[in-house]
């Protein structure tokens, strides 16, 4: 039995979700401080910090936006099939991918190291280009 106690006027199904996703919450809090390496600010001026916290806020975005994308198609080398990657799986398999610059004939190519992610990068590269 599930017992909840609000003084919220909404119906009792949207209260059910909204406690339920709490969570959810949590883990992106937690990815914020983790992934990112925000856990402790790096000046004793708010100003500063402020930039630091706004900046990593854009990041974070940035790197939730190619994550979702990622997921569209099933062309990952991942183990298992998931709803959402976090941000730290984004920054090490996406993000600094090894890669060089190839001038060959005149022109210039992107030679990417693994060939497991260079299928799923393309169509990264393709979709926000």
């Amino acid at each position: 039995m599930d017992v909840y106690w609000t003084d919220l006027d909404e119906d009792v199904a949207d209260i059910i979700d909204l406690y339920h996703d709490h969570a959810t919450c949590e883990q992106f809090h937690s990815e914020l401080k983790t992934d990112l390496d925000l856990e402790r600010l790096p000046s004793g001026k708010f100003a500063t910090n402020d930039l630091v916290l706004c900046l990593g806020l854009f990041t974070y975005t940035l790197l939730r936006i190619i994550s979702q994308e990622s997921l569209r198609v099933n062309d990952s080398p991942l183990r298992k099939k998931v709803q959402r990657r976090r941000i730290r799986t984004v920054i090490q398999t996406l993000i600094t991918l090894a890669a060089k610059m190839v001038t060959h004939a005149r022109r210039q190519y992107l030679y990417i190291g693994s060939r497991a992610w260079l299928t799923p990068f393309k169509r990264l590269y393709q979709a926000f280009a």
